[in-house]
């Protein structure tokens, strides 16, 4: 006989931040909108794509940012009669953390959590899903083992991280758990890879889109920094002449001041 789930629902947080622990694993996933979660001190936005482990008697915090929705399921301390299951769940939570879903899991959540939607009073229905759920987590997370020095960063997951949440401060302890590795293994492998660190990698970012928003708008430097998550225009300003050689009042005034010829 297969262990039962604790339970498994769609749920929408509430705009007041609450905050908890409880005795049993937990995985988030977002299904549409946007949260905030904070979870060993380490604070994200949690939209569809992405989601999170919670480990039992992890104190966590989270509010919902407007309208959202979000998958929950509750894992029961235990699947003492079932070792395979309970060997997946282990190998899942070696961590509380964030974990970032590709393109074809992504689906079939959705689509999960339709047919979940759909039946919330069909017991058998969501212990089907829920279980199927946590074999396509367990799938994506199933990585074989390799050696260190061949091991390396996804990228794009990065890029599409830091390009969605640019306006926020973005830490390199967010993206460890993006990554799903701790920060000390992610900084190194970073910076191996990539040939700077990640915080370095990050400003670059914000400043690439300040770039692109003083040639194409009219923009005030005060807008252009808050919409690119620096801390003031100052700031801003600071970081934009050191890494560019110019200010970026004149970076701006020298495309405003451009005359093209046409043979």
């Amino acid at each position: 006989m297969l262990q039962k789930l604790q339970s498994s629902t769609v749920v929408s947080l509430s705009q007041t931040v609450s905050y908890h622990r409880h005795n049993h694993h937990q995985i988030v996933i977002s299904l549409s909108g946007q949260s905030e979660f904070g979870i060993d001190g380490v604070t994200s936005l949690v939209y569809p794509g992405l989601g999170c482990f919670v480990m039992a008697n992890c104190d966590h915090t989270f509010v919902g940012v407007g309208d959202n929705e979000l998958l929950v399921i509750n894992l029961p301390p235990v699947f003492t009669d079932n070792n395979q299951m309970e060997q997946r769940i282990t190998q899942l939570f070696s961590r509380s953390g964030y974990f970032n879903l590709d393109n074809q899991s992504q689906r079939l959540i959705q689509l999960l959590s339709l047919e979940m939607k759909a039946s919330p009073d069909d017991e058998l229905l969501q212990q089907a899903c829920a279980m199927t759920l946590l074999c396509v987590l367990h799938r994506h997370f199933k990585i074989p083992p390799r050696d260190k020095q061949s091991q390396r960063i996804d990228i794009d997951i990065i890029d599409n991280y830091i390009e969605r949440n640019i306006h926020h401060k973005i830490s390199v302890s967010q993206l460890a758990a993006i990554a799903f590795l701790s920060e000390s293994q992610f900084y190194a492998l970073f910076k191996s890879q990539i040939g700077f660190t990640p915080q370095r990698y990050i400003l670059q970012k914000r400043l690439q889109l300040a770039k692109q928003l003083l040639q194409e708008s009219q923009l005030t430097l005060a807008d252009i920094a808050q919409i690119c998550g620096f801390a003031s225009q100052s700031s801003f300003s600071q970081a934009f002449r050191r890494l560019c050689g110019i200010s970026p009042a004149r970076y701006q005034h020298s495309f405003y001041n451009t005359v093209i010829i046409f043979d």
